[in-house]
């Protein structure tokens, strides 16, 4: 069976880890955790895994240990955790806010609060991750900042961009990151049988896009493995993202092997 949409996004979390060595993985969700234990069951064999909070964790999410509150800020400090948190809103220099809708004196919806979000992103690499792409989630700007972006690290000085990294933010679009030149959000992939335009629409600010965008990478058979077998055999990763698992890659291949008509359509990928 072809790879699921949330199993691209299992995948595209995952790959935030990838090559951290021994650091905190502190997944906050569902996909995010799925994709942290797959990444230290392949390519990110060294992670910590945390549930988030102060426990130690094993492969199948069980506590296996306490990370003592001192100890746990002594790393966290020091730029070795590397945290995924949810986003309410975010705007194009990876402001997050996770406190409130509206203005804050008299907001239209209150959150989760700030929480530590700012210890969060000034103090080790944040990534994000969003089920459902949104203009009401990419904002121009949030309502209220709680994990810092790349304009207000800047802002500040050396003592704050010292640590500060927001590595990657992962959509059910596509994978996001802020490798331009003033660090503004950057389209760095399409999940497969997303588009240009679709992105673009759901985001509610101007977002660079290369010339070539390339596709989210395929899960391999043994990672499609352990997520489906061993990390998530219950599914419950396609309740976060649904889907039918259609996979307009691979159908772009079969056509070129065919010389199927369609091959020019499925060569552009509908971007």
């Amino acid at each position: 069976m072809s790879p699921t949409p949330a199993e691209y996004c299992v995948i595209t979390c995952a790959e935030a880890w990838r090559d951290n060595g021994e650091v905190l993985a502190s997944p906050m969700g569902l996909i995010p955790s799925i994709g942290a234990r797959l990444a230290k069951r392949t390519f990110s064999p060294d992670l910590l895994l945390t549930d988030g909070e102060a426990m130690l964790v094993g492969l199948d999410g069980t506590p296996e240990g306490w990370l003592p509150y001192r100890q746990h800020l002594t790393m966290v400090t020091g730029g070795r955790r590397h945290v995924m948190m949810g986003a309410s809103q975010i705007d194009r220099f990876g402001n997050q806010n996770i406190s409130c809708v509206g203005d804050w004196a008299k907001p239209k919806r209150q959150l989760l609060g700030v929480r530590g979000a700012p210890v969060n992103t000034l103090n080790n690499p944040t990534s994000y991750w969003v089920p459902k792409h949104s203009p009401r989630v990419f904002v121009p700007k949030v309502d209220m900042v709680c994990g810092v972006g790349y304009d207000r690290a800047a802002a500040a000085g050396p003592s704050v961009t010292r640590f500060h990294r927001i590595p990657r933010v992962v959509t059910d679009l596509g994978v996001f990151d802020f490798d331009t030149p003033d660090h503004s959000m950057r389209l760095a992939s399409l999940h497969p049988g997303v588009t240009i335009e679709r992105v673009r629409e759901a985001t509610g600010f101007e977002l660079y896009v290369p010339d070539e965008v390339p596709y989210t990478r395929e899960p391999t058979p043994v990672e499609l493995e352990l997520i489906r077998e061993v990390i998530d055999p219950l599914g419950t990763r396609d309740r976060e993202v649904p889907g039918t698992g259609m996979n307009p890659g691979a159908a772009k291949t079969a056509a070129a092997k065919t010389g199927a008509a369609e091959t020019g359509t499925a060569k552009a990928g509908g971007r």
